[in-house]
C-alpha cells in the first residue's frame, strides 16, 4: 500500500471527503424539505421510463451540452469539453489503472497514475496507447480550459455579449478549476522525462526538461495539482460550481414529475444550486438589450437568493417574459422563483364577488364557451371578430364573461398576490364547471395559460382562439377569401415561450394571407414590453421595449402586423399608425 502512497494525495482526498460530505447532507436536508406531493411525483414514476430519459438528459446536456451547442457552437465547445473532458479523464484512467497495474490499487492511483506506476508496459502491452489517449483527452480539456480564460477577458469570442460578474469566491474557485488541467500537463510531462512512460503530449514536453530540473520538479509539480483539485473540491458546494453535481438530481426529479410551487422549497434549493451562472441569460434580456440593465437577470436573482441576500427589486424589476427560461442551458424554472420572491403573503384581503352570485345560471349551448378576458375586453374588436367567426362555422356558444367579468388571476399570481389568485381561480373554475361547457376557448394567452397550467377544470378542453380558427380552417368548417396581403406575426410571450404554441397561429396566417419571418421569432420573439410583469418600469422604459419588438416585426416591410394577444396589439397599436390586429380579425374580415 505504501507503494502507492505519498502525502502529496493528501490534499485531493481532504477535498473529495469534503466535497461528498457537504454534498450529501446539503441535499439530505433540502430533500426533507420536498413536499408532499413532490415526494408523490417521485414515487409514483421513479420505475417508469421518465427515469431512463433523466439519465440521456444527464449525458446529453450535463455532458455534451446540446442545448448550449444548438445556440453556439463555440460556447457549447468549450462547456463540452470540459466538462465531458474531465469526466473522460477520470473514466479513462480508471480504465488505464485497471489494466496497468498488478493488482488492486488506492482510488487515488487512476488520478495520479503516472507518478506512481513508472513503467504500465510492465503489466499491459497497450500501455502506451492509453498514455496517448490520455493526452489527447487532456489536450481536449485544456482547449476549453484556454477558451474559458478568453472568454473572461472578451466574452465576444464565444459569442456572448456580457458575462455573469463574479464574486471574489467564485472567481477564486474558477482560477483553482483552471490550475487543475495544466499542472497535471507539467506533472505528468516531468514524470515522463524521468521514466519515459508519457503519451505523444506529455512525452513531446518531458523533451524540454533535463532529468535534474524533472527530479527537481517532479514531487513539488504533482503536490501543486493535488492541492489545485482538493481547493476546487473545496470550493465546489459553496460556489456556483456546486452546479456540477447539483444538476444530476435535478434532472432526475424534473423528469419525475416534480415542480415548482408556490411557495419555496427544497426543490428550489436545488434549483438555485443548479445555476453555473454562465450568464447566458444576460445577453437575451430586453432589460439588458434595450434598456443597458445588467444586474437584474436571472443570473444575479439566484445568486442572490442563493447566498439569502435577495434584492426586491431585482425579483420585482423583470418582465415575465420567460426569454431566460428558454435560454437556460440546466431549464432552471425561472418564472416561478420569480413569482416566490415576489409573494405578499401579509396582504390578506380577498375581493368581494358577491356581484357573481347574482348572474343567471349558466346554460351551455353546443356545450362550447368562450372567455374573452380582460384584455380583450379593453380590445373590442377581437371578442367581435370571433362572434363572426362562430357565426360562420354554425357554432353556438355561450359567452361567459360578456356582461360580467372577472380577471382569471394570473397577473396577481405573478405580481405574488397568490391567496387573492386563488380566490379568482376558485370563482372562475366553479362559473366555468357550472356551466357544462366542455371546450373553453379564449382569446387572451395570459387567461390561456392559466386555465391550462393553474386550473383544475376536469372534463374541460381549453384551446386558444388561434387553435380553433385553425381547426375550423383545417375542418373546411369556414371559407376564406384569397388574400395577398404580406404579414409578420408576433408571437406573444405567454402564448409561445409559455405554453408552446407556435405553429397553429402561422397556420391561420398562411390561410389569411402571405406570412413573412422575422429575425427574432418563435421562441426568440421579443417581448412587447406591455404584459404587467414588471412593476418597475416606466412607461418610457417600456415603449423602449415595444418599438423594439416592433422594429423587428417590420423589417420584412409587410403589409400589416399580426398578433394573439390583446395586450400585445394594444402595445404596438400605440406605437405609431401602422396596421397591427389580431388573427381573429384578419381572418372574420375575409370570410
Amino acid at each position: 500500500m505504501s507503494k502507492f502512497f505519498h502525502p502529496f494525495v493528501l490534499p485531493f482526498l481532504i477535498g473529495t471527503v469534503i466535497l461528498f460530505a457537504v454534498c450529501a447532507f446539503k441535499w439530505y436536508r433540502w430533500f426533507k424539505r420536498f413536499s408532499s406531493r413532490q415526494v408523490n411525483d417521485i414515487l409514483k414514476n421513479i420505475f417508469s421510463f421518465r427515469f431512463v430519459h433523466a439519465v440521456w438528459e444527464i449525458i446529453s446536456e450535463g455532458l455534451l451540452h446540446k442545448k448550449i451547442s444548438k445556440k453556439n457552437l463555440v460556447l457549447g465547445y468549450m462547456h463540452r469539453s470540459i466538462a465531458l473532458g474531465w469526466f473522460l479523464l477520470i473514466f479513462m484512467g480508471a480504465v488505464e489503472e485497471h489494466f496497468c497495474t498488478a493488482g488492486h490499487t488506492p482510488p487515488w492511483v487512476a488520478i495520479f497514475f503516472r507518478y506512481f506506476v513508472h513503467y504500465p508496459e510492465m503489466y499491459c502491452e497497450n500501455a502506451v496507447v492509453f498514455a496517448h489517449i490520455m493526452d489527447s483527452i487532456l489536450l481536449y480539456v485544456l482547449t476549453g480550459v484556454t477558451l474559458a480564460f478568453i472568454k473572461s477577458m472578451y466574452s465576444r469570442i464565444v459569442g456572448m455579449k456580457k458575462v455573469t460578474k463574479l464574486r471574489t469566491f467564485d472567481s477564486f474557485a474558477r482560477f483553482s478549476l483552471w490550475f487543475i488541467f495544466p499542472l497535471r500537463l507539467l506533472a505528468e510531462s516531468c514524470t515522463a522525462a524521468l521514466y519515459d512512460n508519457g503519451g505523444w503530449l506529455t512525452q513531446g514536453i518531458a523533451g524540454l526538461f533535463s532529468p535534474y530540473i524533472a527530479d527537481l520538479l517532479q514531487d513539488p509539480l504533482w503536490f501543486m495539482y493535488s492541492l489545485s483539485l482538493g481547493i476546487f473540491f473545496f470550493c465546489m458546494p459553496f460556489s456556483r460550481y456546486m452546479h456540477i453535481l447539483t444538476e444530476i438530481p435535478l434532472i432526475i426529479f424534473r423528469r419525475l414529475g416534480v415542480q415548482e410551487g408556490d411557495k419555496k422549497s427544497g426543490y428550489t434549493m436545488y434549483e438555485l444550486s443548479a445555476c453555473s451562472r454562465c450568464g447566458i441569460c444576460i445577453d437575451n434580456c430586453p432589460l439588458n438589450k434595450e434598456l443597458d440593465k445588467k444586474t437584474v437577470q436571472s443570473v444575479y436573482f439566484l445568486r442572490d437568493i442563493r447566498y439569502r441576500r435577495p434584492k426586491l427589486i431585482t425579483a420585482e424589476d423583470c418582465l415575465m417574459c420567460g426569454k431566460c427560461q428558454v435560454d437556460c442551458p440546466v431549464g432552471i424554472d425561472l418564472m416561478s422563483i420569480r413569482r416566490q420572491m415576489r409573494d405578499r403573503e401579509t396582504l390578506d384581503n380577498v375581493g368581494n364577488y358577491s356581484y357573481l352570485n347574482k348572474y343567471p345560471g349558466f346554460n351551455a349551448i353546443g356545450r362550447v364557451g368562450y372567455f374573452g378576458g380582460c384584455m380583450s375586453h379593453l380590445t373590442p374588436g377581437i371578442p367581435e371578430a370571433m362572434k363572426k367567426i362562430f357565426e360562420a362555422a354554425g357554432q353556438r356558444y355561450l359567452y361567459l364573461d360578456r356582461d360580467k367579468t372577472m380577471c382569471c388571476g394570473r397577473p396577481l399570481y405573478q405580481q405574488g398576490f397568490s391567496k387573492q389568485a386563488a380566490e379568482l381561480k376558485l370563482q372562475n373554475a366553479r362559473r366555468i364547471l357550472n356551466s357544462g361547457v366542455k371546450l373553453l376557448i379564449t382569446s387572451c394567452p395570459i387567461c390561456y395559460q392559466s386555465f391550462v397550467k393553474e386550473y383544475r377544470l376536469p372534463g374541460v378542453k381549453v384551446m386558444h382562439h388561434s387553435e380553433y380558427i385553425a381547426s375550423l380552417i383545417e375542418d373546411g368548417r369556414i371559407k376564406l377569401s384569397a388574400s395577398q396581403q404580406k404579414i409578420t406575426y408576433h408571437d406573444p410571450c405567454e402564448l409561445g415561450r409559455g405554453c408552446g404554441i407556435y405553429d397553429a397561429p402561422r397556420k391561420v396566417l398562411q390561410a389569411g394571407g402571405i406570412l413573412l419571418p422575422t429575425p427574432s421569432e418563435r421562441e426568440n420573439s421579443l417581448c412587447c414590453g406591455q404584459n404587467l410583469g414588471d412593476t418597475v418600469l416606466t412607461w418610457e422604459e417600456q415603449s423602449k421595449i415595444r418599438d423594439a419588438a416592433l422594429a423587428n416585426l417590420l423589417q420584412p416591410n409587410p403589409d400589416l402586423v399580426a398578433t394573439a394577444c390583446p395586450m400585445c396589439k394594444k402595445a404596438f397599436v400605440n406605437a405609431g399608425d401602422f396596421p397591427v390586429k389580431d388573427i381573429a380579425e384578419i381572418i372574420a374580415e375575409q370570410l
